[in-house]
C-alpha cells in the first residue's frame, strides 16, 4: 500500500520514529540498523512495510529497500511475526543475517533474542534457496531502468483493453515507418490502426 514516506523526523528513538509527511505524523517502527542510519538526519526517506493484523495496523520503516526486502522474507517464515523480524534486523545487520542464512549458520541465527534452535533451522530451511537464487546483491537496491517509449505505449494500449499481441504488432509497424515518435504520438498512431 505504501512504498515509502519522505518527510521530517519529528521524533527519533531506537525503536520508532514519528515522521511528518504532508502535515500528518506517522508512528513508524524501525530496527536499530535503520536507527543508526537516520539518527543524525532531520529529514529522511523510509521504505514502508504496512502490516495488518486482526487487532492492529502497524507501519514498519527501513532506511534501505534491501532491509525491507529481507524483512518481508523473514516474516514469511511461519513463527516469525513483524516484531520478531524487526528484532532480528536490530540484533545483527541485514548482510550478516543473509550471509548466515545462505551459509546455513544456525548458531548465528540462534544467538538472536527470541529465536530458538527450531526457529533458526526453519528460517534457514525456508529462506536459504530463495536468498541463494537472489545472489549476494539481493540487499542492494535495484536501479529501475526507464521504460522505452514503445514499452510505455504498449502498456497504455493494454490498459485501454487492446490485446497485447495486436498492440505490439501495430507499434512495430509504426516504429519501422517512424522510429522517433513520442509516447503520445505512438499511442495515437496505434489507436488509428487498431
Amino acid at each position: 500500500m505504501y512504498e515509502y514516506f519522505k518527510g521530517k523526523l519529528v521524533f527519533k528513538a531506537p525503536t520508532h520514529v514519528i515522521i511528518e509527511v504532508g502535515g500528518i505524523g506517522y508512528y513508524v517502527h524501525i530496527s536499530l540498523t535503520t536507527y543508526s542510519q537516520i539518527k543524525d538526519q532531520e529529514e529522511c526517506k523510509l521504505f514502508i512495510s504496512f502490516q495488518v493484523r486482526e487487532d492492529s495496523q502497524t507501519l514498519f520503516g527501513f532506511a534501505t529497500e534491501g532491509e525491507r526486502h529481507l524483512f518481508h522474507h523473514l516474516i514469511s517464515v511461519s513463527g516469525i511475526g513483524p516484531n520478531t523480524g524487526r528484532m532480528m534486523l536490530s540484533s545483527i545487520t541485514p548482510e550478516e543475517i543473509q550471509q548466515a542464512i545462505v551459509a546455513g549458520q544456525v548458531n548465528v541465527i540462534q544467538k538472536i533474542k527470541g529465536i530458538g534452535p527450531k526457529t533458526a533451522q526453519r528460517v534457514i530451511l525456508e529462506l536459504q534457496d530463495k536468498l541463494k537464487k537472489q545472489g549476494p546483491d539481493a540487499l542492494i537496491p535495484l536501479v529501475l531502468s526507464k521504460p522505452t517509449s514503445s514499452e510505455e505505449a504498449l502498456s497504455a494500449l493494454v490498459m485501454l483493453g487492446f490485446p497485447k499481441p495486436q498492440a505490439e504488432k501495430a507499434l512495430q509497424a509504426i516504429l519501422i515507418a517512424e522510429p522517433d515518435l513520442s509516447v503520445e504520438q505512438l499511442i495515437k498512431a496505434a489507436l488509428k490502426r487498431l
